[in-house]
C-alpha cells in the first residue's frame, strides 16, 4: 500500500510525466489488442479474402482509436473516451459482422437442428452432403456441377454459417429421407397400350416395394408433424398422347441417395420386359413423315 501511496503522491506532483505514462500504457494496450485480433482471424477465417479484409479492418478501427487516445491525452479531454470505445466497437461489429453472423449460424444449425453432418443439404445453390460442422463454417462434398445427377464432383466446399439466415437451406434427409422422381417412356401408337402400363407398373411396384413400404411410415409422421396433406408413395403412370408416341410418365418414390441407381434400373428392367412381348409393345423415337412430294418439271423451252 505504501508503494501505491508514493506512486500516487509521484503522479500528482508530476502531472506532464504522468500523462505521458497513462498515453504510453493505453497505447501499448491498443497495439496489443490489433496485434491479438490479427492473429486470432487469422487462425479463425481460412478464407483468404474474408481474412484479409477482416484484418485490415481491425487495424484501420485500432489506429482509429490510438488517434482518439492521443488527441485525448494531449489536449487534455479524455471526459469522452469511454464514447470513443463505444464508437470503435460498433465499427468492428459492423466491420466483422460476417463473422458473427456465422458463429450465430452455428448456433442456429446445432439448436434448431437445421442440419447435421451426413444430411445432403442444398444451401446458396451448392449441393451435397454435410462433412463437417464448426463454429464458423459447413463443410460440404459437393455433388452435381459438370457431373451428372447425383454424383459427388471431389471438391470439398466450406460455406460460411450465416448463409442459413439469408435464404433457404434444402435438406435431402431430414424427417423424410425419400424424394420423388419420374421419367418419361415413349411408346409407339399401334402398341398394346394395356400390356405396356401392366409392365410398367408391376415392374416398378417389384424393385420399389422396399422403398414404398419404408416411406409409408416416414410420411405419416411428416403427416402429423407439419400443416400438409398426405400423399401417395405408390407408383403412378400417367399418359399423354403427343405428335409422335404415347408417352408414359411414371412417378416413384425413391431413397434420397439412390436416384440415379433406381433410374438405370428401373429403365433396364422395364426395357427387357418389353422385348418380351414380341412387338405388342414398342418403344418410339423422332419420327418424319413425307406425305407428298411435288412434281418438279425439268423440261426446258
Amino acid at each position: 500500500m505504501e508503494i501505491f501511496q508514493q506512486i500516487s503522491q509521484w503522479m500528482n506532483e508530476h502531472p506532464i510525466l504522468s500523462n505521458i505514462i497513462k498515453y504510453l500504457i493505453w497505447a501499448v494496450f491498443i497495439l496489443l489488442t490489433i496485434a491479438f485480433l490479427r492473429r486470432f482471424l487469422r487462425k479463425k477465417l481460412p478464407d483468404t479474402g474474408i481474412r484479409y479484409k477482416s484484418q485490415k479492418a481491425v487495424e484501420f478501427f485500432g489506429y482509429v482509436l490510438l488517434t482518439i487516445v492521443t488527441i485525448s491525452f494531449f489536449t487534455g479531454s479524455i471526459k469522452d473516451f469511454a464514447l470513443a470505445i463505444g464508437l470503435l466497437t460498433a465499427g468492428i461489429t459492423i466491420t466483422l459482422q460476417e463473422l458473427i453472423l456465422s458463429v450465430a449460424g452455428s448456433f442456429y444449425i446445432f439448436f434448431v437442428g437445421v442440419y447435421k453432418p451426413g444430411d445432403r443439404i442444398e444451401i446458396n445453390d451448392i449441393k451435397g452432403d454435410v462433412i463437417d460442422i464448426d463454429s464458423i463454417y459447413t463443410t460440404m462434398m459437393e455433388i452435381g456441377e459438370w457431373v451428372s445427377s447425383d454424383n459427388y464432383s471431389g471438391r470439398i466446399v466450406k460455406l460460411s454459417n450465416a448463409f442459413v439466415f439469408k435464404g433457404p437451406v434444402y435438406n435431402y434427409s431430414k424427417d423424410f429421407p425419400f424424394v420423388w422422381d419420374e421419367f418419361n417412356l415413349p411408346v409407339r401408337y399401334g402398341s398394346d397400350v394395356e400390356l405396356a402400363k401392366s409392365i410398367v407398373i408391376k415392374t416398378a411396384s417389384e424393385t420399389l416395394s422396399e422403398y414404398v413400404s419404408k416411406s409409408i411410415s416416414e410420411w405419416n409422421q411428416v403427416v402429423n408433424k407439419y400443416y400438409i396433406e398426405n400423399a401417395q408413395v405408390e407408383p403412378t403412370l400417367a399418359i399423354t398422347m403427343t405428335d409422335n408416341w404415347i408417352q408414359f410418365n411414371l412417378r416413384y418414390i425413391v431413397d434420397y441417395k439412390k436416384r440415379r441407381y433406381t433410374k438405370h434400373l428401373l429403365n433396364e428392367l422395364i426395357g427387357k420386359e418389353i422385348q418380351k412381348t414380341d412387338g405388342k409393345v414398342q418403344l418410339a423415337s423422332t419420327t418424319v413423315e413425307i406425305v407428298r412430294i411435288p412434281n418438279i418439271n425439268m423440261n426446258k423451252e
